[in-house]
């Protein structure tokens, strides 16, 4: 069994791996987890006798395959919970990710595959990120952005790459969520911004914001 900071790490390694080619510096890892590298490179010598990582002095780690098994069962519980909150309990998708971070390590397998069976196998959590399977399947979400959008384009909203608060909380005013249906409008060369309606309304998105919203074609 592992810790809870055990936990946070090797999730922290997986989440960097997807974009860092599979191997972490310790000092990206530190950045990551807001701690010193001297404090990383313990927790690594730790999770290497575990056989979670494989971890080289001065080059950095990647993760085993049990190591990454481990850390997609820990994002499994994360976004199940936070759907469970969103759709069973009615928070916001703004308020889910904290306490989801809490019940994420609650070690019941039982009890984990018994509420994905209650939510009725759901593919994605709240923000559009995908849910592993119990065997550790992942689907890879969409990479195409708002961004990458064309004048006359219709698109709907099924995702976003940034969970922060007040990112959620702006999509919520403006009223994009998952499922929104886009039209973009207009695109501003001189600073990448665009015209997008939404619900029938005209909001000008900044390119900051057109990057971190995934969208399909319509």
């Amino acid at each position: 069994m592992l810790t809870q900071s055990e936990e946070n790490y090797i999730k922290a390694i997986y989440q960097l791996s997807e974009s860092d080619n599979g191997h972490i510096t310790t000092n990206l890892l530190a950045d990551k987890m807001n701690t010193k590298a001297s404090s990383v490179t313990d927790m690594l010598k730790k999770l290497a006798d575990k056989s979670l990582v494989e971890y080289t002095k001065y080059q950095g780690c990647s993760l085993t395959v049990h190591g990454q098994k481990n850390a997609l069962m820990i994002i499994r519980k994360h976004r199940l919970w936070e759907t469970f909150l969103v759709e069973k309990l009615n928070f916001g998708w703004e308020e889910v990710h904290v306490i989801a971070e809490q019940l994420e390590h609650i070690q019941s397998t039982e009890l984990t595959d018994k509420l994905d069976t209650f939510l009725g196998f759901p593919k994605v959590d709240p923000h559009g990120d995908p849910i592993p399977s119990a065997d550790g399947t992942i689907q890879r979400a969409s990479n195409l952005m708002l961004f990458d959008c064309e004048v006359g384009q219709r698109a709907i909203v099924t995702g976003v790459k940034d969970g922060e608060v007040a990112f959620l909380k702006y999509l919520n005013k403006i009223g994009c969520q998952l499922g929104t249906h886009l039209h973009i409008l207009e695109k501003f060369s001189f600073d990448e911004s665009m015209l997008v309606e939404v619900n029938e309304k005209q909001i000008q998105f900044s390119a900051i914001t057109a990057k971190r919203i995934t969208i399909i074609p319509e």
